[in-house]
């Protein structure tokens, strides 16, 4: 906790604790993103963030439009009820306040909709991180384990390997859960899959503390779950590749193809027409191409699954 989050804190930190179940999904996601931040101290800081934030866009904001007299370049050229003309002699004055009072609205809300927001973001990208690295990791778990090395040493192990990004992770708080709080196992196992923003981990992790509670072989167990996830890679992979191959065409359907024939057309119709300045074509050359090849680059960056 730095400086800035201990001063938010101490002036709104025991306020925040008596609206704890007002933000119970935020406390989620603040766990599931293993964000270190306990919750008092960010809700505080996002609130205190958000009110400097408004506060210094609203002060900016309104001295440029003082100053640039931005007001005044309205007018209106129509009819308007007496009270309106003598509103528009203090129209500099009005149109600042109102700056300054959306601004203070409009940045402020922004921030503190982007703290509210930002754990789950966090915990979504951890979630996908988990779903594409667990496969591997539940590979090296069942060679451990094969070896004949104890469940709570394998977990402490892949918790040490940082190659498995956020299983690793994962990990390490059940190692730190036998460790440093001295649960047995299974506790470590339930804590944590109660907290994972991976289903698949959460599976994993429960059907581990089943095997174990019920004496089953967990060697067995692992190699299931190993063989499980290694198909449903596989299928995942071919699914994505056959919607890579149907965005593919439809990009030089659309983008390609389709804009070529719109270029000819509108250069053919510029010709005949006489037309200096074919303001489609150039909507169609600067806009229509760069913007939907973006969209095309989003989306399948978005879709793609991480490695």
């Amino acid at each position: 906790m730095n400086s800035f989050e201990r001063f938010c804190f101490n002036l709104l930190g025991m306020r925040m604790k008596a609206q704890r179940e007002q933000y119970s999904q935020l406390r989620n996601d603040l766990i599931s993103a293993r964000l270190k931040t306990p919750f008092e101290v960010y809700i505080s800081t996002a609130i205190v963030s958000s009110v400097l934030v408004g506060l210094l866009s609203a002060v900016g904001l309104g001295f440029f439009t003082w100053l640039l007299k931005l007001p005044n370049l309205i007018k209106y050229k129509g009819e308007v009820p007496a009270s309106f003309l003598f509103l528009s002699q203090h129209s500099l004055i009005i149109g600042t306040v109102f700056v300054i009072f959306f601004s203070l609205l409009v940045f402020g809300g922004m921030t503190y909709a982007v703290f509210l927001v930002y754990p789950s973001v966090v915990s979504g990208n951890r979630r996908r991180n988990i779903d594409a690295t667990l496969p591997y990791a539940i590979n090296y778990i069942t060679s451990m384990s094969t070896a004949g090395i104890t469940p709570a040493e394998i977990f402490r192990l892949l918790g040490d390997s940082p190659i498995y990004g956020e299983s690793s992770v994962e990990a390490r708080y059940i190692a730190r859960e036998i460790d440093i709080f001295g649960r047995d196992l299974i506790d470590a196992l339930r804590i944590v899959s109660a907290s994972t923003p991976s289903r698949r981990m959460k599976e994993f992790l429960q059907g581990s503390m089943a095997s174990i509670s019920s004496g089953g072989n967990l060697t067995d167990y692992f190699r299931t779950k190993a063989n499980q996830y290694a198909l449903e890679n596989r299928q995942t992979q071919k699914m994505f590749l056959d919607t890579l191959a149907l965005i593919s065409e439809s990009y030089v359907t659309a983008m390609v193809a389709g804009t070529l024939f719109l270029i000819i057309l509108q250069s053919i119709m510029s010709v005949l027409g006489g037309d200096s300045k074919p303001m489609f074509l150039y909507l169609v050359i600067y806009l229509m191409i760069p913007f939907g090849t973006m969209m095309f680059i989003i989306m399948i960056s978005s879709m793609t699954p991480e490695t």
